[in-house]
């Protein structure tokens, strides 16, 4: 198997903020379904410490290259790829990198909860037992519900069936699950979509809170909340077929910082998108 570096943690300081290191490194990456292009020729790079929001129209491609950063796509009957995706400087696509391996490293959590219908200890319990790994059990799990900013809400019915919880916390205890198989990099596919507003707000509030610890990157079609909670912003939009043996795919316009996607935009499909005028 080829082995992927471990990350190299430290004390976070001002110089650290100024320049942080990339997680990911994204050069020229177009992904195909049966030879059909879904998204063309991205290159993006991914900081730690930091949360990087995609936006943009229904497909073009935000969701395709969040599921190709931990090789979700392998699971995807015809998917190929060109380009390359490299993770801590390492190609996550070379010959003899364990996929399983790598989506334990880079968590995804999805726009619906899934909880299994288990009990709430359970859910948490379940990869750390799967993948055997070391340590007091029941503390892992309280370290994990700590870190979704859960446990005060279930510390005293873990026992419970995890379709006992609302909704909010069904999603939270779906990330406090990622997080016990201490993962390194959060990808996190509209995770408050199927949300009322204050347990999207709390989901809001745990990103922030996260990202002194991991980076996140975030798709979601509410430009209000990538504009609360990402550092940096990459819009993407969609080519329009030319001719009647073409096909619509995906593009990367442009990423940069939130506030200047936001407010002096380089591109003027970017500006048309955050203000309204399509999509």
């Amino acid at each position: 198997m080829t082995d992927i570096p471990l990350r190299t943690l430290h004390v976070r300081s001002e110089q650290d903020d100024a320049a942080r290191a990339s997680v990911f490194e994204v050069q020229g990456l177009t992904v195909r379904y049966d030879g059909v292009t879904a998204v063309s020729d991205v290159s993006l790079d991914v900081y730690e410490r930091s949360v990087t929001a995609f936006i943009g129209p229904s497909g073009c491609g935000k969701t395709t290259i969040l599921r190709t950063l931990n090789r979700m796509n392998d699971l995807v009957p015809g998917f190929a790829h060109d380009g390359s995706v490299r993770f801590l400087g390492a190609d996550l696509y070379a010959p003899g990198v364990d996929a399983v391996e790598v989506r334990r490293r880079i968590g995804m959590v999805f726009q619906r909860p899934n909880p299994f219908p288990r009990s709430v200890r359970d859910n948490v319990a379940f990869g750390p037992r799967s993948l055997g790994m070391k340590g007091n059990l029941d503390e892992r799990v309280e370290r994990a519900l700590r870190q979704a900013a859960l446990w005060d809400e279930v510390k005293d019915r873990l026992g419970r069936n995890a379709f006992r919880l609302s909704g909010g916390q069904q999603q939270r205890l779906c990330i406090a699950r990622c997080l016990a198989v201490e993962p390194e990099v959060l990808l996190m596919d509209e995770p408050a979509a199927a949300l009322d507003p204050i347990s999207s707000g709390n989901i809001e509030d745990l990103i922030h809170d996260l990202k002194s610890d991991y980076a996140i990157v975030i798709v979601t079609h509410n430009m209000q909340q990538a504009a609360r909670v990402a550092d940096r912003t990459a819009f993407f939009s969609v080519e329009p077929a030319v001719d009647a043996n073409t096909n619509p795919y995906g593009v990367l316009v442009e990423i940069d910082e939130t506030r200047r996607i936001f407010t002096s935009p380089g591109d003027p499909r970017t500006e048309a998108y955050v203000t309204g005028r399509f999509g």
